[in-house]
C-alpha cells in the first residue's frame, strides 16, 4: 500500500456552492470532466473570499479544442495518451503559472472504445513528455474495465481480471520510478466501486464521486 493517499473529489456536475463546503471542511484537491462547468466554477471559487486555495484535476477526455483553457485554469490533468496533446498543454501553459502537472493514461483493459496509451507505448510516450518545458509528468492513470458493484462484492474471477489491469499499471510505474522519468510519484487508480482494491494495489491518488456527493445524471459537455 502507499506511505501516502490523496483523495480526489470528483465534483462533475456538482454546484459550486457544495464544492465549497467540501473546501471548507478541509477537501483539497477536486476532479472535473466537463470543461465549460469546471471553468465556470473555478472562475466563481477563485473570486469567492471565504473559499481557501484549491487544487483543479481536468480527468476527461482531452481534444484539441479544449487543451487551451485546460493549461490556464487546471493544476493536474489526468488523461494524457498522446504526444501532440501533451505538447499543445506545454505550449499553451500561460507565463507565470507553475508547471502543469500531467499523468499519461494508460489503457489497461485494451477496450478500443476507452482513451489511453497502449501499455506497451506507455514509457516512450512518458519519456517524451518530460522533456516538455511547461508540464511536470507526475505519473500515470488508468480507468479499468466497468465494475457494476464494488470490487469486494464480485466474484473471484472477476476481481482478479481488475486486479491484473492494475497491476499493469502499478508495474509500468515501477518502471517509470526505477528510470526516473520526470517526477513519478502519482498513481491514479480507483473509483467509488473499486478504490479499496485500487489501494491494495498501489494506488496513490483515488478518484471519487459518488460515494461523496450520491449518484447524479451524466451531464453532456
Amino acid at each position: 500500500m502507499p506511505q501516502s493517499l490523496t483523495l480526489l473529489a470528483v465534483s462533475k456536475t456538482v454546484p459550486a456552492q457544495t464544492v465549497l463546503q467540501f473546501a471548507l471542511a478541509g477537501q483539497q484537491a477536486f476532479g472535473e470532466n466537463y470543461l465549460q462547468e469546471a471553468v465556470e466554477k473555478i472562475t466563481h471559487l477563485a473570486d469567492s473570499p471565504e473559499c481557501p486555495p484549491l487544487e483543479w484535476h481536468f480527468i476527461g477526455p482531452l481534444q484539441s479544442n479544449k487543451t487551451r483553457q485546460i493549461a490556464q485554469y487546471f493544476n493536474w490533468v489526468h488523461s494524457v495518451d498522446r504526444f501532440k496533446t501533451a505538447k499543445r498543454l506545454s505550449e499553451q501553459r500561460p507565463e507565470g503559472l507553475a508547471p502543469l502537472n500531467v499523468l499519461v493514461q494508460v489503457n489497461t483493459s485494451g477496450e478500443s472504445s476507452k482513451a489511453g496509451v497502449p501499455p506497451h507505448e506507455a514509457l516512450a510516450l512518458c519519456q517524451q513528455i518530460s522533456a516538455l518545458p511547461h508540464l511536470t509528468l507526475r505519473g500515470l492513470m488508468t480507468i479499468p474495465s466497468a465494475m457494476p458493484t464494488p470490487a469486494s462484492h464480485l466474484a473471484h474471477n472477476a476481481t482478479t481480471n481488475l486486479e491484473k489491469e492494475f497491476l499493469v499499471c502499478r508495474t509500468l510505474f515501477q518502471q517509470l520510478q526505477a528510470q526516473h522519468i520526470g517526477r513519478a510519484d502519482t498513481l491514479s487508480m480507483g473509483m467509488s466501486a473499486d478504490l479499496e482494491l485500487a489501494i491494495q494495489c498501489g494506488s496513490t491518488c483515488v478518484r471519487v464521486g459518488s460515494a461523496l456527493f450520491g449518484a447524479r445524471p451524466a451531464k453532456p459537455d
